[in-house]
């Protein structure tokens, strides 16, 4: 690779690099495989000769690339990732505030499209078609996975609000 395209990937990594760890956070509900997917997405970006170099908006590719690497992983290692799920202790994560381990937490319930479309559109701050260019989908699919995902989301979130008030009325002060 000619030495303007690694240090067009050095340069993308230095502004981009946090940014999609957070935001593929959202789409996985785990920030090691998250920074996992993203890191071979830069990867892929330094194999990918002249492609990323022509990329108009090269964070969006590499958030596209992540994004289908946890698509593609997720196919493979279905069975894989519901047990180690419950294997995982919640301290794990024990450093991350108690609303953003129920966010994470309620996300990890949603079906993946719509995990997805929240994700990018809430927590990496993409507007809706962006969102579509991202995850391959039409922009009114995108619209519905946001609308049915909050709904969901929600719901998630309210029922442990009301399971958190339950336990704290019953528990001696």
């Amino acid at each position: 690779m000619p030495r303007s395209a690694v240090d067009r990937v050095h340069e993308v990594y230095a502004t981009s690099y946090r940014r999609l760890v957070g935001q593929l956070t959202g789409v996985t509900g785990d920030p090691v495989e998250a920074e996992d997917a993203v890191m071979e997405a830069f990867a892929r970006a330094v194999g990918s000769g002249r492609s990323f170099l022509k990329a108009d908006n090269p964070e969006a590719w590499l958030r596209t690339v992540a994004v289908n690497v946890t698509r593609t992983r997720w196919r493979r290692n279905r069975f894989f990732r519901d047990v180690s799920h419950r294997l995982v202790a919640e301290q794990a994560y024990a450093d991350l505030p108690d609303d953003r381990l129920a966010l994470l937490a309620a996300l990890r319930q949603l079906p993946a499209p719509q995990r997805e479309a929240i994700a990018l559109h809430h927590l990496a701050d993409l507007p809706v078609h962006e969102v579509a260019e991202t995850v391959g989908a039409p922009v009114g699919t995108v619209k519905a996975r946001l609308a049915r995902g909050r709904a969901a989301l929600a719901e998630l979130l309210s029922d442990r609000e009301t399971d958190e008030s339950d336990t704290s009325e019953r528990s001696p002060r």
